[in-house]
């Protein structure tokens, strides 16, 4: 499986995913300062007895043994409160900006919806919705914080050991915080970048092709390919093991490598502070309180060198995150458009491609208005379905135009389009929620008259009555509860629910019998006074309600 490698550098991705901070920066900032006091408190409890050890060396320190023991025992009590709220101002922050994020995604779900949504994987959106947005948490709660924090601290820490200390030894820590600090995360940033990118990539596969095989459980049982499903995801379950092997051996390596800048950090300011004692540059109380400072200061470049290993993930999802929010749609939504009251629709010299190469309908002409019942009949695969969703403007027509009331689609209000027309499609989704829950998304003012009369022109009002619960009835997660004909005759209520002058009706008694069609379409043909019903089927059947018959035969559409 080929993979596609992060299109933004890191720096870029930080960028981006920074500015999403808005008005949440002044928390952030706020984490910072408590974050580098408690750091700066963290290393007072070393630093203070430090100095109690240069006293008792004779070092002149102007502080009595007592007031020592009490910063000492205060800078540790007050580390443990700056940190509590700067963990606390940090994972606020993330879980504030989280949230943020997943409604920006369904927003922008919703805007590339449905035209681009059709050739996306649902276990990699749903992928994204989940795991893609809680490894962002580490970013906002454990990179930016720390990245200041190391810098706030790191400055500090050579401008003590400067002017109490020597100088030398301030030089010797800023050359330590620079490698350990900047060129160790690069060098492992650059080590662990492609491992990463695989790794987010091979796991969105593998949730992709799972969540099919648990929709498809059925069909896989009755078909007897289990045991290849199976083997199937057994093998992208062992390219994934493989993938997060490769990206734990690259963090592990780049904590030895840490480990080690560390050592001979340690090593090179112990050997420094020696000479210069030795050189009588400095003397052995000033020298230990030097070098216990520098040593107590790794913490934070040592918390930056160890973020390579989260980033590379994080980068790789951020770029996933980023590049859904950034997409653009096939068909951008008309705002402050005209708006319309249905009477009449027509099309003219209307062309479609999906590639921009080979024409899905060509040259298509038809018309239709309030009180018709159109039929459109045809071999799957000839562009019925295409049409019907063109008329809604789910994706961007080539050539001709689709006019309603004279307005041509691309010039009408997309509000007032879904308010005119609304489809039935030849599957309808339903929530894990009860019948009346699912319905009640076409009309939530509907009243119970209304649901049940809707439900008995779609034939399904008795079936329902069956059930124990009536429509308190769930439908099960996916709607596992039910046929497909059921389902496609509660989908058919909800377009009667709807109240829209335009029903588009893609084979909506394609997996119900004899009897129950004759009832639809008999209700159907009672709708027609105050609506125009377009009526896509390829069954000869199905078109005896209608007023005139449309055949599509190879993108080609004329009246029979």
């Amino acid at each position: 499986m080929k993979h596609q490698n992060t299109r933004r550098s890191g720096a870029k991705i930080m960028g981006h995913l920074i500015l999403l901070l808005g008005s949440l920066a002044y928390i952030m900032i706020l984490a910072v300062i408590n974050g580098s006091l408690g750091f700066v408190s963290a290393m007072g409890v070393t630093i203070f007895g430090a100095v109690g050890i240069a006293k008792a060396l004779g070092e002149s320190i102007p502080l009595s043994y007592g007031l020592i023991l009490g910063l000492t025992i205060g800078c540790g009590v007050l580390r443990g409160l700056l940190r509590y709220f700067e963990q606390y101002s940090n994972h606020f922050i993330a879980f504030r900006l989280l949230a943020v994020i997943r409604d920006k995604i369904f927003g922008a779900l919703r805007r590339l919806c449905p035209a681009k949504l059709e050739n996306k994987e649902k276990g990699s959106i749903i992928a994204m919705i989940t795991s893609d947005i809680e490894t962002l948490e580490v970013f906002y709660a454990h990179t930016i914080s720390p990245i200041c924090i190391a810098v706030v601290v790191s400055v500090a820490v050579i401008l003590f050991v400067g002017f109490v200390s020597s100088w030398y030894l301030a030089l010797v820590a800023l050359l330590a915080y620079l490698v350990i600090g900047v060129l160790v995360p690069l060098r492992s940033s650059r080590a662990m970048k492609d491992s990463g990118v695989r790794y987010r990539a091979e796991f969105a596969s593998f949730n992709a092709y799972f969540l099919d095989s648990i929709k498809g459980i059925k069909d896989i049982v009755l078909t007897g390919s289990g045991s290849q499903r199976a083997q199937e995801v057994n093998r992208r379950s062992d390219v994934l093991l493989e993938e997060t092997k490769k990206m734990k051996r690259d963090i592990a390596n780049a904590s030895a490598f840490t480990e080690l800048a560390v050592s001979l950090a340690i090593l090179a300011t112990l050997v420094v502070g020696i000479v210069l004692v030795h050189n009588g540059m400095l003397s052995v109380g000033y020298m230990i309180i030097g070098v216990v400072t520098v040593f107590s200061s790794f913490g934070p470049v040592i918390a930056i060198s160890a973020l390579p290993g989260n980033l590379t993930q994080t980068f790789a999802s951020g770029d996933r995150v980023l590049n859904l929010l950034e997409e653009e749609p096939v068909v951008k939504p008309v705002e402050q458009g005209k708006p319309f009251r249905f009477e009449k629709l027509a099309v003219n010299h209307l062309s479609f491609s999906y590639d921009g190469v080979s024409n899905v309908l060509q040259d298509v002409s038809m018309h239709a208005k309030k009180g018709e019942i159109i039929g459109i009949v045809g071999q799957s695969g000839c562009g019925k379905s295409t049409f019907l969703k063109l008329l809604l403007r789910f994706w961007q027509k080539t050539e001709g135009g689709i006019c309603y009331n004279g307005i041509d689609i691309d010039s009408i209000d997309g509000n007032s389009l879904l308010d005119n027309v609304t489809m039935v499609s030849q599957t309808t989704y339903l929530f894990d929620e009860t019948i009346e829950e699912n319905l009640r998304i076409a009309n939530p003012s509907a009243t119970q008259e209304e649901l049940e009369s809707a439900c008995r022109m779609a034939s399904i009002h008795d079936f329902i009555m069956t059930l124990p619960d009536g429509y308190q009835t769930s439908v099960g997660a996916l709607g596992d509860h039910m046929s497909a004909g059921e389902k496609q005759r509660l989908g058919l209520a909800r377009a009667f629910l709807t109240g829209s002058d335009v029903i588009l009706l893609d084979e909506p008694t394609s997996n119900v019998d004899s009897i129950n069609e004759g009832i639809i379409l008999k209700a159907l043909k009672e709708q027609k006074q105050n609506k125009c019903i377009l009526l896509v089927s390829h069954r000869e059947s199905t078109m005896a309600i209608a007023d005139r018959v449309y055949r599509v035969e190879k993108g080609r559409m004329y009246e029979a």
